[in-house]
Protein backbone atom coordinates (compact mmCIF):
# COMPACT_ATOMS: atom_id res chain seq x y z
CA UNK A 1 0.00 0.00 0.00
CA UNK A 2 1.40 3.09 -0.88
CA UNK A 3 1.78 6.00 1.14
CA UNK A 4 -1.01 8.57 -0.28
CA UNK A 5 -3.38 5.06 0.02
CA UNK A 6 -2.57 4.77 3.64
CA UNK A 7 -3.91 7.97 4.58
CA UNK A 8 -6.46 9.28 2.11
CA UNK A 9 -9.05 6.57 3.08
CA UNK A 10 -12.89 6.94 3.58
CA UNK A 11 -12.10 7.65 7.31
CA UNK A 12 -9.98 10.43 6.25
CA UNK A 13 -12.26 12.15 4.41
CA UNK A 14 -15.01 12.01 6.79
CA UNK A 15 -12.62 13.37 9.47
CA UNK A 16 -12.39 16.28 7.21
CA UNK A 17 -15.87 16.89 6.84
CA UNK A 18 -16.40 15.83 10.34
CA UNK A 19 -14.37 18.84 11.21
CA UNK A 20 -14.95 21.13 8.79
CA UNK A 21 -18.31 21.20 9.24
CA UNK A 22 -18.08 20.77 12.88
CA UNK A 23 -16.32 24.15 12.83
CA UNK A 24 -18.31 25.80 10.83
CA UNK A 25 -21.76 24.84 13.36
CA UNK A 26 -20.09 25.97 16.49
CA UNK A 27 -18.73 29.43 15.21
CA UNK A 28 -20.65 30.49 12.58
CA UNK A 29 -24.37 29.46 13.91
CA UNK A 30 -24.05 28.12 17.06
CA UNK A 31 -21.85 30.41 19.05
CA UNK A 32 -23.77 33.26 18.68
CA UNK A 33 -27.61 31.61 18.97
CA UNK A 34 -25.89 30.05 22.21
CA UNK A 35 -24.46 32.58 23.94
CA UNK A 36 -27.44 35.17 22.68
CA UNK A 37 -29.31 34.78 25.65
CA UNK A 38 -32.98 33.91 26.34
CA UNK A 39 -34.23 36.54 24.09
CA UNK A 40 -32.49 35.69 21.52
CA UNK A 41 -33.52 31.53 21.87
CA UNK A 42 -36.86 32.58 21.85
CA UNK A 43 -36.51 34.40 19.02
CA UNK A 44 -35.48 31.72 17.66
CA UNK A 45 -37.99 29.52 19.12
CA UNK A 46 -40.84 31.91 17.40
CA UNK A 47 -39.40 29.87 14.09
CA UNK A 48 -41.28 26.79 15.68
CA UNK A 49 -44.52 28.57 14.28
CA UNK A 50 -43.85 27.20 10.70
CA UNK A 51 -44.49 23.16 12.30
CA UNK A 52 -47.70 24.85 14.68
CA UNK A 53 -45.84 24.93 18.06
CA UNK A 54 -46.27 28.09 19.91
CA UNK A 55 -45.24 27.25 23.17
CA UNK A 56 -42.44 27.69 25.18
CA UNK A 57 -40.46 29.62 22.28
CA UNK A 58 -37.40 30.10 24.33
CA UNK A 59 -36.62 26.45 24.79
CA UNK A 60 -37.49 25.62 21.51
CA UNK A 61 -34.89 28.60 20.69
CA UNK A 62 -32.32 26.90 23.37
CA UNK A 63 -32.55 23.69 21.45
CA UNK A 64 -32.23 24.74 18.62
CA UNK A 65 -28.93 26.96 19.30
CA UNK A 66 -27.64 23.76 21.47
CA UNK A 67 -28.18 21.87 18.89
CA UNK A 68 -25.86 23.82 16.56
CA UNK A 69 -22.89 24.51 19.00
CA UNK A 70 -22.66 21.43 21.02
CA UNK A 71 -23.60 18.80 18.02
CA UNK A 72 -21.10 20.70 16.02
CA UNK A 73 -18.47 20.06 19.14
CA UNK A 74 -19.73 16.48 18.63
CA UNK A 75 -19.61 16.36 15.30
CA UNK A 76 -16.28 17.63 15.08
CA UNK A 77 -14.65 14.91 17.36
CA UNK A 78 -17.28 11.75 16.64
CA UNK A 79 -18.39 11.53 19.79
CA UNK A 80 -22.39 10.63 20.82
CA UNK A 81 -22.27 10.96 16.84
CA UNK A 82 -25.43 9.63 15.40
CA UNK A 83 -27.50 11.36 18.76
CA UNK A 84 -25.79 14.52 17.70
CA UNK A 85 -26.59 14.28 13.76
CA UNK A 86 -30.35 13.44 14.66
CA UNK A 87 -30.30 16.71 16.76
CA UNK A 88 -28.80 18.53 13.89
CA UNK A 89 -31.39 17.28 11.20
CA UNK A 90 -34.11 18.03 13.06
CA UNK A 91 -32.81 21.80 13.19
CA UNK A 92 -32.14 21.99 9.36
CA UNK A 93 -35.58 20.73 8.69
CA UNK A 94 -37.10 23.42 11.14
CA UNK A 95 -34.90 25.77 9.15
CA UNK A 96 -35.95 24.93 5.66
CA UNK A 97 -39.55 24.79 6.76
CA UNK A 98 -39.19 28.20 7.71
CA UNK A 99 -37.27 29.12 4.74
CA UNK A 100 -39.84 27.66 2.50
CA UNK A 101 -42.94 28.89 4.14
CA UNK A 102 -41.20 32.53 4.46
CA UNK A 103 -40.81 32.43 8.22
CA UNK A 104 -36.97 33.22 8.11
CA UNK A 105 -35.70 35.21 5.07
CA UNK A 106 -33.58 33.71 1.99
CA UNK A 107 -34.35 30.40 0.43
CA UNK A 108 -34.08 26.97 2.25
CA UNK A 109 -30.80 25.39 -0.06
CA UNK A 110 -28.26 25.79 2.80
CA UNK A 111 -30.48 23.92 5.28
CA UNK A 112 -31.34 20.85 2.65
CA UNK A 113 -27.56 20.68 1.79
CA UNK A 114 -26.67 20.46 5.28
CA UNK A 115 -29.07 18.05 6.16
CA UNK A 116 -28.36 16.09 3.22
CA UNK A 117 -24.71 15.73 4.14
CA UNK A 118 -25.95 14.98 7.87
CA UNK A 119 -28.33 12.19 6.35
CA UNK A 120 -25.06 10.98 4.60
CA UNK A 121 -23.30 11.39 7.39
CA UNK A 122 -25.66 9.46 9.18
CA UNK A 123 -25.57 6.41 6.89
CA UNK A 124 -21.54 6.08 7.14
CA UNK A 125 -21.15 6.68 10.85
CA UNK A 126 -18.12 8.48 12.38
CA UNK A 127 -15.48 6.62 10.73
CA UNK A 128 -12.09 4.98 12.55
CA UNK A 129 -10.87 8.56 13.68
CA UNK A 130 -13.36 9.82 15.97
CA UNK A 131 -14.13 9.03 19.62
CA UNK A 132 -16.95 6.70 19.05
CA UNK A 133 -14.79 4.23 17.42
CA UNK A 134 -11.92 4.72 20.32
CA UNK A 135 -14.55 4.11 22.92
CA UNK A 136 -15.74 1.09 21.34
CA UNK A 137 -12.54 -0.13 20.92
CA UNK A 138 -11.74 0.41 24.23
CA UNK A 139 -14.97 -1.37 25.65
CA UNK A 140 -14.54 -4.69 23.72
CA UNK A 141 -13.36 -7.41 25.39
CA UNK A 142 -10.37 -8.76 25.01
CA UNK A 143 -9.20 -12.67 24.88
CA UNK A 144 -5.40 -13.94 25.55
CA UNK A 145 -3.59 -15.50 22.83
CA UNK A 146 -2.65 -18.34 25.04
CA UNK A 147 -6.38 -18.45 26.78
CA UNK A 148 -7.18 -22.63 26.95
Amino acid sequence: MTDVKRWASVDTAVLVLRIGIGISFVFVYGAAKIFGGPEQWAGLGQKMRVLGITVWPTVWGFLGAASEFVGGLLLMLGLFFRPALAFLCATMLVAAAGHISGAIDGGPWHATEMLTVFIALLLTGPGRYSLDHWWAARSRPTTAVNDP
